[in-house]
């Protein structure tokens, strides 16, 4: 154990070409200026991958990073970090996932693990405590996910053994590959499970018998169970058990902010067939939890009757419903269960794996594409059995699914004749389900946000529907009514600086966004106590605070090595210049230009969108300035 109690001070690091594995001591600085998870990684990909260094190049790095809290008493710790170049976007990329994967890597004795190089064959790491080996994955390739995790914990006899694994997708190096772990958790986004694949490694498997050491217990003790019992009591937590995500869906409906057709429109007329309501009266089965999760918004689903009976599926979220749903025009619920069964198995992202699908089929409608390029399929919307048939294909790299595999942005490329003009998408990465339209906030943190389109990275749900009681208590009562306001530009920059910078220490801290961000219940004093009493890191709020947008800047750092630039935070043009046609959105547009400069002041970058000198030297990051040259 290093200086900060909670982590090990260990980590693994692994050549898959030298078929090496060594355990290296964390350093204490790490801990104090990146915090953990995200800030690890970011700080990593800096150091050792270069921009000249391809995603899919053995020389990229793949880091499964835990954060401060990971495998504690906190409520919601359970989550992991995984951070590569992204082959998506060929920029950073980052995805994260719940479950009980990170804390038993904590449990085992290490807080982070780095891969780099290529194995000359199909391999999985096995980590059982101290005794660490490669292993040969022969048997394994060319296996979906739960079998995968089936056969090594059979093989290890060991049925608490946590997986990580990708499928078929990975193997194949389709761009938006994700990886799967145990509880059918995945690290969706940014094509981490291709990287994965690039490097021939299959999987990652873990048993650990040890604990987390607690700074001061006791403290850590009480702040755990106030965070609990803010979260329990909050007026959305209810909802959110009962529903999950989808509960959002009629939600977001009603508001003009649930994209549909590839994003023409942000009202589903068929919403409510694919909606929570729907899924609870048709489907449920039962709840699921993450590690130490008081909400516990994941269930299992099952399709009872109909061609897709028999149909079982967990993890079935909102971005889910309107990426296979409402963005295809389909409103077939089934379908969706069946096309999420196949994502997970085959190891896709859902929402990239809709957006191209959803591209196509627009292409499609408007004649860009026919028959003849897409393997006879009939792409027209709401055509839910071609959806089923592409996935398959997306995944085993056939036909015209090979060329969607590559993500709409390179697949428009491919195809020209002005299908650029669908592909919905930013800095490379397809749109997730939140229409900027209709909450200018998310407009704008999806054109900002250093992964390219997102809604996590700034997570801004305060005007999603109007949180009035805790945006009086983050923000104060005088930014009422406009902070709260969908439409409404005021504020939102400040908004989405403050949540990004938020939402990479929570990224950093292994804990979830549900509980912190939706429902809004704790902030950053809560954390800022928790962190303090597990690692014995003497931190308050201003701190933390700092540590968030050095970990932000050093993202956006990395970025403008690679090219990145004002030119790249933005909108597709349908948002920019297509007014809404729906409810509250009706007749708008994302306001960016109204937004991106005054988040660029508040930020202290400069007009192209880099950060000055002066701010990255006070941040400590003098280092990135002067790679970056800047005057």
């Amino acid at each position: 154990m290093g200086k900060y109690k909670g982590y090990n001070g260990k980590y693994i690091r692994v050549d898959l070409t030298k078929e090496e594995v060594k355990v290296l001591d964390l350093p204490d600085d790490f801990i104090e200026n990146y915090l953990g998870g995200n800030g690890f990684g970011t700080k990593i990909l800096w150091d050792e991958v270069p921009p000249e260094v391809d995603a899919l190049d053995p020389e990229n790095r793949l880091v499964f990073a835990t954060g401060a809290l990971t495998g504690t008493l906190w409520p919601c710790s359970g989550h992991l970090e995984v951070i590569s170049k992204s082959p998506l976007t060929g920029i950073y990329g980052d995805a994260n996932a719940g479950g009980f994967f990170a804390p038993e890597l904590r449990f085992a004795g290490y807080d982070m693990i780095v891969f780099q190089g290529k194995s000359e064959k199909p391999v999985y790491l096995w980590i059982n405590d101290e005794k660490i080996e490669l292993r040969d994955a022969k048997h394994l390739w060319g296996k979906d996910t739960p079998t995968t995790q089936r056969i090594v914990r059979e093989e290890l006899e060991d049925e608490k053994i946590k997986v990580a694994s990708i499928g078929p997708a990975g193997e194949n190096l389709v761009r938006f590959a994700c990886i799967v772990v145990t509880e059918n958790r995945a690290l969706a986004r940014a094509g981490m499970g291709a990287v994965m694949g690039s490097k021939n490694l299959k999987a990652i498997a873990v048993r650990g018998t040890k604990g987390v050491f607690i700074d001061k217990p006791e403290e850590f003790k009480t702040a755990a169970i106030l965070a609990r019992k803010d979260i329990k009591e909050h007026e959305f937590t209810e909802g959110e058990h009962k529903y999950g995500t989808a509960g959002l869906v009629n939600i977001v409906n009603e508001v003009g902010r649930f994209p549909t057709r590839n994003m023409q429109a942000g009202h589903f007329e068929e919403a409510d067939k694919i909606s929570g309501e729907a899924l609870d009266e048709k489907h449920f089965v039962r709840h699921l939890a993450c590690y130490r999760c008081p909400i516990a918004c994941d269930k299992v689903m099952e399709v009872r009757e109909g061609e897709y009976a028999g149909t079982v599926t967990t993890s079935l979220e909102y971005e889910t419903l309107c990426s296979l749903g409402s963005k295809c025009g389909n409103s077939n619920l089934a379908s969706i269960i069946k096309a999420n069964v196949i994502c997970d198995s085959m190891g896709m992202d859902t929402i990239s794996a809709g957006g191209a699908i959803s591209w196509a089929m627009e292409c499609y409608e408007k004649g860009i594409l026919t028959k003849e390029d897409t393997d006879g399929l009939d792409l027209s919307w709401g055509n839910y059995h071609p959806i089923i048939t592409l996935l398959e294909k997306i995944a085993k790299r056939e036909g015209f699914g090979d060329i969607l595999a590559e993500g709409c942005k390179r697949a428009a490329e491919r195809i020209g004749k002005g299908s650029e003009y669908y592909a919905m998408h930013i800095k490379g990465m397809e749109i997730s389900a939140q229409d900027g339209r209709s909450q200018q906030s998310m407009g704008l943190a999806q054109a900002t946000s250093n992964r390219g389109a997102d809604h996590l990275k700034g997570f801004p749900t305060i005007d999603e529907t109007g949180y009035a009681g805790s945006a009086i208590k983050r923000y104060g009562e005088d930014k009422l009514p406009e902070i709260i306001d969908g439409i409404q530009t005021k504020y939102k920059p400040f908004v989405v600086k403050d949540g990004e910078e938020f939402c990479a220490v929570i990224d950093s801290s292994g804990i979830c966004k549900f509980g912190t961000l939706f429902p809004p219940a704790i902030y950053w004093e809560p954390i800022a106590q928790g962190i303090k009493y597990v690692l014995g890191l003497d931190i308050n709020v201003p701190q933390l605070k700092k540590i968030g947008e050095r970990i932000y800047n050093l993202q956006r750092c990395y970025n403008i090595l690679h090219g990145i630039s004002r030119k790249d935070d933005t909108q597709p043009e349908r948002l920019l210049k297509e007014p809404s046609p729906s409810k509250r959105a009706k007749g708008h547009v994302v306001y960016l230009d109204k937004m991106l400069p005054e988040y660029y002041k508040l930020r202290e970058w400069d007009e192209n969108g880099y950060p000055t000198r002066t701010k990255l030297k006070e941040l400590g990051l003098g280092f990135a300035a002067d790679r970056l040259k800047l005057s």
